[in-house]
């Protein structure tokens, strides 16, 4: 009897085994990670905000948390005339660190295009990641440690989903404003294209935000769709963003260019102006449907396609879109890489990888990587600022 038991469990645990091992490159291949030693800083509220909203058109009320769990949460709050700038700081509760800078109210929608031959600096799909975000950052010689640009006259480019799952959305939103007013006081740019989950927050879709951010909203007295309203600052700012950008040549986007984008009699200005007039409006598909809904979508959509990736296209296919564009390439996060990598003979570029997790460790653990563009060439660089040619 104890011989058949001990047979039995041989046989279950060497069928488990088998499975792992197939089962762990499988999951490993998609992106799976395993997470362990979350820091529960990641929940300390103190200090969290600026949360600003329009009281009405001449004054903001700007909105910080302060307490604790044990002795509750209470709001410090004041309200600023939208003439003048408005102080704020952000607080990181992981390691301590703030940064400063002024709030503006009146903000331009970007250029579409650009023309000069300075560096290029891509990333994407930082998730919340504040501390990922930043070092990559200060490595990278884009900011100085104490978070101020030193990257001059040149772009740096975020291609998106800078929001959602992790814990610092609020940071890493913030930080983005500030790095764009001192890159444009030293004639450089912050290029910042929404992603598709930059829209899931404008449209009201939160199943992948953190939960952190159901009870910020409880505590500042508003919803969670709120926070990105048109009537918070945040949300106005985000809707001035564009979804495609020309810069040098290379054509910028969260998702991709479906080859059918080039049948539209619409330039990239214009495809700008018309999709900002659906950021708070779910792209759910209609029986009416016009040729523009091509741009909308969320299979075909600038901010959520992958046909790159995952569908099987041909050369052609790739280079009708850029030709329409008059572009040498298109730079896409959105679908997950190993590795910052070149496709279709160098006319796509993926860059949306694997980051770090600012509040807890993986199994396996990848380090960020992002696209930079210099001389008409293509570099992979690392998170240690390390550059690699593609």
């Amino acid at each position: 009897m104890k011989t058949k038991i001990f047979r039995y469990f041989k046989h279950l645990g060497l069928t488990i085994i088998v499975l792992l091992l197939i089962l762990i490159p499988i999951g490993i291949s998609e992106g799976a990670q395993l997470s362990y030693g979350h820091d529960q800083a990641s929940l300390n509220f103190d200090g969290d905000g600026p949360y600003a909203f329009f009281k009405n058109d001449s004054i903001v009320n700007v909105k910080y948390i302060r307490g604790n769990k044990e002795d509750g949460f209470y709001l410090d709050e004041k309200e600023y005339s939208v003439k003048k700038p408005i102080p704020a700081t952000v607080y990181f509760p992981l390691d301590s660190t703030n940064f400063s800078f002024s709030i503006s109210t009146d903000f331009e929608s970007p250029e579409s295009i650009y023309k000069d031959n300075n560096k290029i600096l891509a990333i994407s799909d930082i998730e919340s990641g504040f501390k990922t975000f930043r070092d990559f950052l200060i490595e990278n010689k884009v900011i100085d440690k104490n978070m101020n640009w030193t990257f001059g006259k040149n772009h740096l480019v975020l291609l998106g989903d800078f929001v959602d799952r992790g814990f610092s959305t609020t940071q890493v939103l913030w930080f983005i404003f500030k790095l764009e007013q001192e890159a444009k006081s030293q004639g450089g740019k912050v290029h910042f294209i929404l992603g598709n989950h930059e829209l899931k927050n404008m449209y009201g879709d939160h199943q992948a935000a953190s939960l952190k951010y159901t009870f910020v909203a409880s505590m500042i007295g508003k919803t969670q769709s709120e926070l990105y309203s048109k009537n918070s600052v945040l949300g106005k700012w985000l809707s001035s963003k564009n979804v495609i950008e020309s810069i040098n040549g290379n054509i910028f986007v969260h998702g991709g260019l479906h080859p059918e984008i080039a049948d539209l009699d619409m330039s990239i200005p214009r495809i700008n102006n018309h999709l900002r007039s659906t950021y708070y409006e779910a792209p759910y598909p209609k029986v009416d449907k016009d040729e523009k809904e091509l741009l909308i979508s969320s299979k075909t959509g600038i901010s959520w396609y992958r046909g790159y990736f995952k569908e099987d296209l041909s050369q052609e296919e790739i280079e009708r879109p850029l030709k329409k564009f008059n572009a040498k390439a298109v730079v896409v996060g959105h679908t997950l890489q190993f590795k910052v990598k070149r496709f279709y003979e160098g006319k796509v570029y993926g860059i949306d990888v694997k980051h770090p997790n600012d509040y807890h460790k993986n199994w396996p653990n990848y380090d960020s990587e992002g696209l930079l563009i210099s001389n008409n060439e293509y570099f992979r660089v690392m998170a240690d600022g390390e550059v690699e040619k593609i």
